[in-house]
């Protein structure tokens, strides 16, 4: 994992050094083990490397082929480049390096375009083809790494972050204000390929672009997932497709583990990274049958308060495996301070405080290891969400299949009645607040359709890709590898192609999960239907110690004086809530977080 930055004068005229090297300074945190500049004439091309695979200095990027044709500067990780690279040797082409990055120059150089969907892994690369005057550019089918870009005088730009790209006089100066009515309504960011900066767009998941003389001469599609509408599976089915699940996850967990450097996990202590836990000790006793297999080191965050802290499962899962657990416990008193960080970091503002603990756990594991497994993924693949139960029971009603909608609905209040509650209530608070913004409010169709359909946008556009932005920058915030091993584009597509049952069945979220893993995780976490996943405890330190700061916020002039909200209404809201007259919902620290990063990206260049 590194960080790209680069320019491409479109006049053909040469591009400026001098902007190049500081666009790579802003991205030093993303690559801290080598840097590299390329420059010829109207193409610029930056990197910042964070050294995973093959430590040598052959690895070292901007790099290009033999004859000094092509040039590139990637970031992220090929798991299949070791297949690829023989592959490609038994093609004729000849390497001097194992690193992925030379992978794809051969692929390029051996199937042009169509190199993309051989590649199993997360990438953002930008690729010059000398010969062609063109410069070819590409994120992975998820959108796992990012990739920025604007357009400033004849000049097309992209990087790894907005920041590298505000370099730039021209760019990022004013918000997107539709993308902030979005994000303070809805919560919603990274569901399009705009940003909230006014012209800073990004690549797409699954997309590729190619930029000549004069702009984007291409740019589209090269993969797409849709799910499978069928509501039931076969009568004898369970047993072989958990089998295939299985199978499917643990050659994808194998393909995650490969590295020169140290490898880590994190543990919340639910479902999804408890089962990455036991199938990487299952991997690291299969890669080490004759000796004593290297321990896994899990990284957990955890709470005093019982509510949120998951450090009973936690034990559940080291005392059964025996990892090593390193445990974070992130509390008020320097969350300010770290909050000015994350917002740098992030770029943009973020939806909710459960950003800080997955913070926490990122800032302890680099002190161990240079690389996490991380389960993000599963919950939108597998129908993890409660929300989505709902969907589930439509999906049977619309086709007159009553009597299981009526198991369904029976099964969803059995194991979640608890949620139901919370999530009503939270319901009303909600739309109260959101009637104090002063935007129009763009609606978006989360969770109006079948499961399949709620499913598919949330894994596209509506959750995932933000989860996979927070992934990207509390992760590279400390120099630090994130993968992400049930987003292997094979588990997508099998999973994909399942009928409804196999993700929810009487109420059970993630059946096919937990058939697949029976008897290897402890059933203590296996059959959990609670989830927090590094949750925070927002609502209590919003009517606690950051009340006082909140309230400084909320009462100050410029909070005042924004177009977006009526101030003086959500300032009310909030007193209410804290003498308990109100329910407490995340619009609240939407707006305060908007807030800071208004500070900190917009005002100091519009004064």
């Amino acid at each position: 994992m590194c960080g790209i930055a680069g320019q491409f004068n479109l006049s053909g005229e040469a591009v400026d050094r001098d902007l190049i090297r500081r666009m790579s300074e802003f991205l030093v945190h993303r690559g801290p083990d080598g840097d590299g500049i390329h420059i010829d004439g109207m193409i610029g091309l930056a990197h910042r490397r964070l050294a995973i695979i093959d430590l040598s200095e052959e690895g070292c990027q901007p790099m290009t082929t033999e004859d000094g044709t092509l040039w590139l500067v990637f970031n992220g990780e090929i798991y299949n480049h070791r297949e690829l690279m023989e592959e490609l040797i038994s093609c004729g082409h000849r390497f001097r390096s194992r690193t992925d990055t030379e992978v794809i120059l051969h692929a390029y150089e051996e199937w042009g375009r169509d190199c993309l969907a051989r590649f199993n892994g997360m990438w953002a690369f930008a690729l010059w083809d000398s010969q062609r005057k063109e410069l070819f550019c590409a994120r992975d089918r998820l959108g796992i790494k990012p990739f920025y870009y604007a357009l400033a005088g004849n000049s097309f730009l992209f990087a790894s972050e907005i920041k590298a790209l505000r370099v730039h006089p021209e760019i990022g100066r004013r918000p997107d204000d539709e993308m902030v009515a979005a994000f303070l309504a809805w919560g919603l960011a990274d569901h399009t390929d705009r940003t909230m900066f006014e012209g800073v767009l990004q690549l797409l998941p699954a997309h590729y672009m190619v930029i000549r003389k004069g702009g984007i001469a291409e740019h589209a599609a090269f993969w797409e997932v849709t799910f499978n509408p069928a509501l039931e599976s076969r009568p004898d089915s369970d047993e072989c497709l958990a089998s295939q699940f299985l199978s499917l996850l643990e050659d994808a967990v194998d393909l995650h583990l490969r590295s020169d450097v140290p490898v880590g996990t994190c543990l919340s202590g639910g479902l999804d990274s408890s089962t990455l836990t036991v199938l990487i000790n299952r991997a690291l006793h299969r890669g080490s049958p004759e000796m004593e297999p290297p321990r896994q080191d899990t990284f957990s965050a955890c709470f005093e308060d019982e509510q949120f802290d998951e450090s009973t499962y936690v034990d559940i899962v080291v005392e059964s495996s025996g990892v090593r657990s390193h445990r974070v416990y992130p509390a008020t008193d320097t969350i300010w301070a770290d909050i000015e960080h994350l917002l740098y970091i992030n770029d943009e503002p973020f939806a909710a405080l459960t950003l800080y603990s997955q913070y926490c756990v990122m800032r302890e594991a680099q002190r161990e290891v240079k690389v996490v497994l991380d389960g993000q993924g599963a919950d939108e693949l597998l129908a993890g969400y409660i929300a989505y139960q709902f969907c589930h029971i439509r999906g049977l009603s619309r086709k007159f299949r009553i009597l299981q909608a009526a198991r369904e609905s029976f099964g969803l209040l059995r194991h979640h009645r608890d949620f139901l509650r919370y999530g009503l209530t939270q319901s009303f608070a909600r739309k109260s607040r959101r009637s104090h913004l002063c935007l129009e409010k763009p609606l978006f169709p989360r969770y109006h359709g079948t499961l399949g359909e709620a499913l598919e946008t949330d894994l596209m556009r509506a959750n995932l890709p933000y989860l996979l932005h927070w992934e990207d920058r509390t992760s590279m915030a400390f120099s630090l590898e994130a993968r992400v091993p049930y987003l292997d584009y094979r588990i997508v597509e099998f999973l994909a192609s399942l009928p409804a049952d196999q993700k929810i069945r009487n109420g059970v979220t993630k059946f096919i999960l937990r058939k697949a893993i029976r008897g290897l995780v402890p059933d203590a976490i296996r059959c959990r239907m609670d989830k927090k996943g590094f949750a925070t405890p927002e609502e209590v330190w919003m009517q606690g110690d950051m009340s006082e700061k909140v309230l400084e916020i909320l009462s100050s002039e410029t909070f005042r004086n924004r177009p977006y909200w009526s101030a003086d209404a959500i300032e009310k809201s909030y007193r209410d809530f804290l003498v308990g007259k109100a329910t407490y919902s995340s619009e609240i620290w939407r707006m305060v977080c908007c807030e800071l990063w208004l500070r900190r990206f917009i005002d100091p260049v519009a004064s």
